[in-house]
């Protein structure tokens, strides 16, 4: 799990890019031209990929699902059987709360989550699992703040996925043990299509509660053209979705009964 991280990070920006400036410093004396070529290239992507411009622009390529209404909400316990909240990271050994906590994306599902839960009455099941193999799970922690944050009890806790394929993969071995087969799934509007397009591999029936929708007009001065150090990760993680939407419909179907 630690080479997987390593190897993810250096592939995608900033590290690639940086990896791209020090070869062109490294190759400017015996080949000029191909340090020319990973200089204009290291430049150019990391202005690109800090510009809010270009978060707005990729966001709309992602976000293609249709945000509920507070008008369907109570309507939703007649499309699914249950809420399922998909973990989206945690920071960890917080000195405020002497432990992990959810990240602000988690944070921002778990308060989408908790209001459909409470306008719907549904039950929730929260998803996600150890950090680097240490407990508690993600889906622990989500719990917890579903509790004492919300006042939500979470029914089920799914704690050993590690990818948006395996929340599904072990949801569907607790919810469809139970005859659960509709979900209302929660996570942020540009993960949403790979995580329907895994849940529906796993034979659910999917309403989408997509949250988090980076598409909107950014509303910057010069119209996002200014770099932002907050768009350079936004890109980073869009690039990560995009990148994974094709690689899962590549490498993942669901198993055979």
């Amino acid at each position: 799990m630690t080479w997987r991280y390593i190897i993810k990070q250096l592939a995608f920006p900033p590290s690639s890019l940086l990896i791209l400036l020090l070869l062109s410093f490294v190759l400017r004396k015996r080949w000029p031209k191909v340090a020319l070529t990973s200089f204009i290239l290291g430049v150019a992507g990391l202005y690109t990929m800090s510009l809010p411009i270009t978060v707005e622009y990729a966001a709309r390529a992602l976000e293609t699902e249709i945000p509920l209404t507070q008008a369907q909400w109570p309507s939703l316990n007649q499309q699914a059987d249950a809420i399922v909240i998909l973990g989206g990271g945690r920071e960890v050994n917080d000195p405020a709360w002497q432990g992990d906590q959810p990240s602000l994306m988690a944070m921002q599902r778990l308060r989408y989550g908790a209001r459909l839960a409470k306008a719907t009455n549904l039950p929730v099941l929260v998803s996600g699992g150890l950090h680097f193999g240490q407990p508690p799970s993600e889906a622990q922690i989500m719990a917890d703040s579903l509790a004492e944050d919300f006042g939500i009890t979470a029914r089920w806790l799914e704690g050993e996925s590690r990818t948006t394929w395996e929340n599904a993969l072990y949801t569907a071995k607790i919810l469809q043990a139970e005859g659960i087969q509709r979900v209302l799934l929660v996570t942020d509007a540009w993960h949403m299509p790979r995580s329907r397009w895994s849940y529906e591999q796993l034979g659910f029936s999917v309403t989408s509660a997509p949250v988090g929708f980076l598409s909107g007009a950014n509303s910057r001065p010069l119209n996002g053209w200014m770099p932002e150090s907050k768009a350079l990760w936004q890109n980073t993680a869009l690039l990560n979705e995009a990148i994974g939407a094709l690689l899962y419909r590549l490498s993942y179907r669901a198993p055979k009964p």
